[in-house]
Parts: C-alpha cells; structure tokens; sequence
C-alpha cells in the first residue's frame, strides 16, 4: 500500500536527517520552569493528562493524535471497582462485561471488538482460560488506546488494547491498610506499604498483599483470592534504573457464567424468568481454580541527554484447574425446564517470555523536533490445554436437585499434549513524532512482524504482516487540539474453522478524526472523536446458514467472514472544580457485531464539599441500549435477538478524617436484573446484580 511507503520514507527520513542535524545543534535542556509546568494528574489524583500506551513514551493525552483513555489509581478508588472489569464501564466506546459476570477473566468490547490485554507494556493472555485474574489493587492505572493498534503493540485487535500499568516503588513511605466486607459473604483485606529501604534511597521496594474469601451472585461459585506483589527499584547510578515487580497469584473460583437459554430470559416461558443465581453445573465438581508466578523486569537507562534505553521483560507461568457443565445446546427440553449438560474437565498451562527492546531519542532538524522510538519485541508462548468431555446429564432450571450426575470426566481421562502450541512473534517498529513550530504534530509510525504457530499436532504456520500509522495533529491556543489519523492492526489466528480450514490472521484499518481539549486555567480534560474501521477475517460463530452447509466439520466452532465496517462517535469529559468531579462518556456504534450496543452513556459524580470536610458522596448513571445478537432460530423459525436496553445506578458514601477512611459503595443500586447480552447460538447473560461493600482503610 502507498501508506506503508509514505511511512517507511518518513520514517528513514528522521533517522537520517536527525544524525547530521544534531552533529549541528544539540537539543536544548528543558529549563526549571517548563519542567514545573509539566501536569501528570489533577490535583486530587482522578485526571491523567499523560499515557504511554499510545505511542510507548510519556506524552500528553491532548498531543495524542489517538483516542486514549487513562484510569487512575484514585479514580478505581473512587468508583468502588474490585474488578478491572467494574473499572471500565465509565468509558466511552467500551462495553464491559459483555458476557455478564463471569469470575474467570475480566471481558470488554471496545468499538465493537474485545481488545488484547497488556501489563507494563506486554501481552500477559496467551490461549484460554489459564490464567489469573488481574486485582486492580496492583495498579497504579489502567490505559485504554482504542482503535488498530497493531504497529507499536505487534498483537492488538481491531478494538484496540487494555494495557494494566503496575504499582512502582517509591523513594517517599506510604502505606495503606484495607478491609472490606460486602454481600455474598464477602470479606477481604489488603495491604501496601512502599518506601526508601537504604540512606541514599538508591533502593526503593514495595509490597502488596491482598486475600479474599467470597461468594458470588451465582450459587456454589466462590470467588477466593490472594495476591502477592513485591517490587523492587534499584538507581544503579544517575542513568540507571532497574526495576523488579513479582506476581504470586493463587485465585479459587468455579464458572459464574451459565448460558442460560433464550427461553426463560430474554423470551417468555410458562415457568417465568430464570432466576439469575440458579447454577448449572455440579457442586463439588465444579472449579476454576487458577495460579501464577510472573516476575517482570524494566531497565531504564539515559545514554546521554537526548538518547535513552528501554528493556522490558516478563516471565510468566500460570495454571488452571477447569471443570464445568452447562448446557449444550443452551435449549430447553421438551418440558420448557429441563437443560442437557455437557461435562468438561481441563488442566491448561501458559508458560510466556515477552520483551520490548526500546531506543528513545530526542532530536531537532531545522524547525522540526522529532521524538523517536525504534523497537524490538519478542513473545514466546507455550500454551497446553489437556482436556476432555464427560456425560450428558439434566438438570431442572426451575428446580434445581444436584448430586444425581454421572459419567463426570475425571483426571485419568485427559489426554496430554493433544492441544499444545508453541507460538513465536518477532517484531520490528520505528515511531517519529514531530513537532513543527510549536503547532503542528504529525506522528508516523511502521512495523514488520513474523508470527510462527508451532502446535504438538498439525503443521507449523507461519505468518507476516505490515503494519503502519499516521497522524496530524495542530494545536491550537488555548489548549484545543484536533486531528486526524490513520492506523493499522494485525492479529494471527490459530486452528481452522468450522469447515477444517486453516484461519487466516485478523486485520483491521482505521479512520479517526477526532479534537481534544484542555481548557487553560482548569483541570478539565474533554475529548470528541469520529472514527471508521474496516475489519477483516473476523471470526464468529456458526450461523443457521453456515450449519446447513453439509461441508461443515464443527457445527460449534467458528468461520471467518470476509469484511466488516464498523463506524462510531466517543464523547468523554473530565472536569474537576474544588468540591466536585465528573466523569462523563457517551459512544455511538454502528456494528454488525453481537454484543455491542448501539448506543451507550454513563456519568459518575463525586461530590466533597469544602464546608464538610472529609465528606464524599458519589452517584452514577450507565445506559446500554439495544444489542443485537444476530439472527438465530426459535421453533424452527428465523427471528432478530436483540437485547434490551437498561439504565443501571450506582452510588457512594464516605468519610475521610485524618488517616483513616471509611465508605460504602453500592453497584446496581436497584438489583436490576439485565441480560447484558444474547448470542445466536442460543445463549444469554445476565449482569451484575446489586453488589454492596463496605470499606475500612487506613493510611501511614
């Protein structure tokens, strides 16, 4: 394509003119006072102006030509979040939870695509279902780039990525001590301390801890937990940094997810409506139980005023001990109460090295400062999933009787190394972004990756792809900057398809144009964006058309359609004034995707007032509207599923007096039963019900 050479020619071009042009003129230091000027985050912690994700060095948010959305640490807080995944729902174009609540892994669609997830920078999910569930009590924030993000993140989706940034040492003691006690039996605590552990403090370490022991909405699934995260930060000398953070994760849980029936949920039945905390599966056999072991390590190293290294890197490896039933095919029987239940047992393993190799460099030509990034990054992952499938048993979804299933697979039933695959991803990237005159950025970016799936059965297949970026952007005065946008991504694919057919990697191309605004004089931030994005070889489950076809191999698994577009508007404000803050979003998607709404808003508002000091009240809003599942067949007749729109509340309530603080915070403050969607195949999810938690915590 014309792009990729627009790029790679940008791209030479900085590098080479940047050479002789600094052997001219050496790039100024930054003077005391614009250093001072330089804002991280609002004053009270909520509002970050400045992301790494989208382009893998600090730059603000309004000199971004993408769309980026950053959570704080005081702002997961603030919104009561015990879940990445309640973290997110105030966020404009992403819909979290789109298959209900499940206590195995945190789900979201951004622009109509569920995203990859990162930690520190890294692809941390390999595979299915082997892996922990990330505490946001370890995060310092949470970082959204929507859109194609293929071209610095190697792996990304069309949706784009979540990357979950890690809590660091730090020089200055702090602590905080945290109990919490909720419905469901709930009951935790949780511990951070962090400070300077020599004279010169040269070395810094932190250490959180955090154990839970909880029920859940859905009967007989706990959701335990314990959380173990040292961390270490060594200034080996004025332009070394060297940091060390530890992951030891032990998570006890089963399947909160049913897959309830359309019957009975989102259509009528005789019986009424399923109730949202019936279980499907079997007591005693049922479990996800997950653990990990990950350490991560970042160097950091300034070869000279203009020229930096960055080395990221991560060892993880995890494990999951799976067993379920539900219903399969999610239909009633002939009695409009009964479901079959298929059994399944796995026992899967992740083992994963990823790094990220970083050059960065500042360097002027002429009226133009360039910002410079050149990139080498590796992911080798071994994923094993030894699993097997059990006998078919009922079970009355009105009437409940457990203990009476059979035929249940047990250990000696698996079979090992028949679903093991050994993947390999090489990528190369180069990043300019340029300022000219203070007023116009243009952000170019390309990348070249190689992708190798090596499974225990079945041939090795190797794909590539190239990847670009480029952006404009003009700021104007008074802190109002639009600016347009191009991007790509590109994802492999590994298996076949419902008809035995290798898959073909996922590719994705978007236009955004979009203006940001950081009004002078206030904390406020507010961002506008438009965007279009063609998807290619997007995978989906087999419909009624393609279960007809007599070449169909999987009737349950999953083709590729040929191309999509999807196109959306995202509004966000975050505006601060001295007693109150808002947090406000709403997203247009125009998708011909299931699961994702076409309309969304939402607005959290937290209010301390000056005169009543140490008192906090907080109250949000979510609107999801209609989602649309496709078409499937009922009663041997094609119908439309669409979903139902539903407002859910949310509130706050606390008091802060000198370290201590107390609070009470509430989600779906109504109980509102909602399906959050339905799917063609014949299932449905419910939502979060009324969930209530009351904290203790107590800083030192």
């Amino acid at each position: 394509m014309n792009i990729h050479k627009t790029l790679l020619a940008a791209s030479i071009l900085a590098a080479l003119t940047s050479t002789s042009a600094h052997a001219q003129e050496e790039t100024p230091e930054k003077t005391q006072e614009e250093m001072m000027e330089t804002i991280n985050v609002s004053s009270r912690g909520l509002i970050s102006y400045v992301s790494a994700t989208g382009s893998k060095s600090d730059t603000p948010i309004i000199e971004t030509p993408l769309s980026v959305s950053v959570l704080t640490e005081a702002r997961i807080e603030d919104l009561g979040a015990v879940t990445v995944q309640d973290a997110i729902g105030y966020v404009a174009g992403l819909y979290n939870g789109p298959y209900g609540v499940d206590t195995r892994g945190d789900w979201a669609q951004i622009r109509g695509v569920a995203p990859v997830q990162y930690l520190d920078g890294l692809k941390s999910l390999f595979g299915y279902y082997n892996n922990v569930r990330v505490n946001p009590y370890s995060l310092g924030q949470i970082e959204i780039l929507k859109g194609p993000s293929s071209v610095l993140y190697g792996q990304g989706s069309t949706g784009g990525i979540i990357n979950l940034v890690s809590k660091r040492p730090q020089a200055e003691t702090d602590g905080q001590f945290w109990a919490q006690l909720g419905n469901y039996s709930r009951k935790q605590v949780a511990g951070d301390i962090t400070g300077a552990l020599n004279d010169d403090a040269s070395l810094t370490g932190r250490f959180i801890g955090l154990y839970r022991d909880s029920d859940t909405q859905t009967d007989y699934v706990p959701d335990n937990s314990l959380v173990l995260n040292p961390s270490l930060s060594w200034h080996a000398s004025e332009d070394t940094k060297i940091t060390l953070i530890g992951n030891i994760q032990r998570n006890e849980s089963g399947s909160s997810t049913q897959f309830f029936p359309w019957q009975g949920t989102l259509l009528p039945n005789e019986f009424g409506q399923i109730d949202s905390s019936t279980f499907v599966s079997e007591p005693g056999f049922d479990q996800y139980d997950t653990e990990q072991d990950a350490l991560t390590a970042i160097v950091e190293h300034d070869i000279n005023l203009d020229w930096r290294l960055r080395l990221a890197s991560r060892y993880s490896d995890s494990h999951a001990d799976y067993a379920s039933m539900y219903g399969w095919p999610p239909v009633f029987a002939e009695d409009n109460r009964t479901v079959n239940r298929v059994s399944y047992l796995s026992r899967a393993d992740a083992r994963t090295w990823t790094s990220d190799l970083q050059l960065h460099g500042s360097v002027i030509t002429g009226p133009v400062e360039h910002e410079l990034v050149f990139g080498l990054d590796f992911q080798d992952a071994f994923t094993d999933n030894d699993s097997v499938y059990g006998a078919m048993n009922p079970l009355d979804l009105y009437d409940p009787v457990y203990g009476q299933a059979t035929g249940l697979p047990t250990e000696d039933d698996l079979t090992e190394g028949t679903n093991s695959l050994t993947t390999h991803q090489l990528g190369l990237y180069v990043q300019d972004n340029m300022r000219i005159d203070d007023k116009w950025l243009i952000s170019t970016a390309l990348r070249r990756d190689r992708a190798t799936n090596n499974p225990e059965t079945g041939s090795v297949t190797e794909q590539y792809a190239t990847t670009g970026r480029l952006g404009f952007m003009y700021l104007m005065d008074g802190g109002i900057s639009p600016y347009i946008s191009y991007s790509e991504s590109f994802s492999p694919v590994i298996g076949t398809d419902a008809f035995g057919k290798p898959f073909v990697p996922t590719e994705g191309k978007q236009w955004e144009a979009g203006i940001k605004y950081q009004p002078e004089g206030t904390e406020h931030l507010l961002t506008a964006s438009a965007y279009r994005i063609k998807q290619e070889n997007l995978q989906v489950a087999v419909g009624p058309e393609q279960a007809a076809d007599p070449d169909i191999v999987d009737p349950d698994g999953q083709v590729q359609i040929g191309e999509i577009d999807i196109e959306g508007v995202e509004l966000e404000a975050q505006l601060a004034w001295d007693s109150m803050d808002v947090y406000a979003s709403y997203a247009y998607t125009d998708a011909p995707l299931a699961a994702t709404p076409e309309h969304q808003s939402a607005i959290w508002t937290t209010y301390r007032p000056q005169n009543w000091n140490g008192f906090k009240i907080g109250a949000g809003v979510r609107y999801v509207g209609n989602t649309s599942g496709g078409y499937g067949v009922y009663n041997n007749n094609p119908i439309h599923l669409e979903t139902p729109s539903y407002t859910l509340f949310d509130a706050m309530i606390g008091y802060d007096w000198d370290n201590y603080s107390l609070s009470l915070d509430v989600d779906n403050l109504t109980d509102k039963t909602v399906l959050t969607s339905c799917l063609s195949r014949g299932d449905c999810f419910y939502g979060q019900q009324r969930t209530i938690m009351a904290n203790f915590r107590y800083n030192f």
